[in-house]
């Protein structure tokens, strides 16, 4: 929420879409929710979901898994597997913050599977992958939390059993070294690719070079390009240096 005023000056935004208002309290929390507020007072579309819902979108299956510390009522179609890895991983101290409250979504283009579930914490993402796995096998995963320790338990993140990763670190933000080991231990994984080089990870828990969008903690902000067709295939473009993989189906 933090970013959203400099979000909407740099282009136009048409809709917002959150779990509804902010649950954090204090200075800092309703100085956001007014920015917040100020922005949305512009023109701009707010549509408020729960887990379940389904986003009015042609050609692309967005479903909300995640939202306001609450998860879908039963497994999506492509889940429902029992989670072999449940009970491996021990519960952390309850999140009452608004990571916890995060919307999470499976977004499906033809045979294409993509999983985000934003800045979700471990304890909830326990709760979409036991006993059963909520989601199921995904095609790709955008690491949830920026890659940090704090989310990305084994049994959410091996369970998906995901082709491709994207952690959304940074120089210094997420990367960690046991969420990078997590993620990169992950059965059926061909690659990992980030968005920046983790200076806490070092030479062993960074990918190769070719895979990093930003090398330098000083960066100009080069992205990774994701482009997908219909028939679950896909390709990885680095816009850094245009390294670029196709998946095949």
């Amino acid at each position: 929420m933090g970013g959203v005023p400099d979000l909407a000056q740099r282009f136009p935004v048409k809709a917002f879409i959150d779990h509804g208002s902010n649950t954090e309290t204090g200075p800092r929390a309703e100085e956001l929710e007014r920015n917040y507020q100020a922005v949305l007072a512009t023109g701009a579309r707010r549509l408020t979901v729960k887990p379940g819902d389904v986003l009015p979108l042609k050609d692309i299956r967005v479903e909300v898994v995640t939202a306001r510390g609450e998860r879908i009522p039963k497994p999506l179609p492509a889940g429902g597997q029992r989670n072999a890895l449940c009970g491996e991983e021990a519960r952390k101290a309850e999140d009452l913050g608004e990571n916890g409250k995060s919307i999470g979504v499976v977004i499906t283009f033809g045979a294409f599977r993509f999983a985000n579930l934003g800045d979700l914490t471990w304890n909830y993402e326990l709760d979409i992958a036991c006993p059963e796995h909520f989601i199921g096998p995904v095609d790709l995963y955008l690491t949830t939390h920026h890659g940090l320790d704090l989310s990305g338990p084994k049994a959410i993140v091996h369970g998906m059993r995901p082709r491709v990763a994207v952690m959304n670190n940074g120089a210094r933000k997420g990367g960690g070294r046991f969420a990078w080991r997590i993620v990169s231990t992950s059965p059926g994984l061909e690659d990992l690719w980030q968005l920046h080089y983790s200076i806490q990870g070092g030479t062993e828990f960074n990918v190769s070079a070719e895979r990093i969008a930003n090398l330098e903690e000083q960066c100009e902000g080069h992205g990774l390009e994701v482009k997908v067709e219909k028939s679950g295939a896909f390709q990885v473009v680095n816009l850094r240096n245009g390294h670029r993989k196709h998946y095949p189906r």
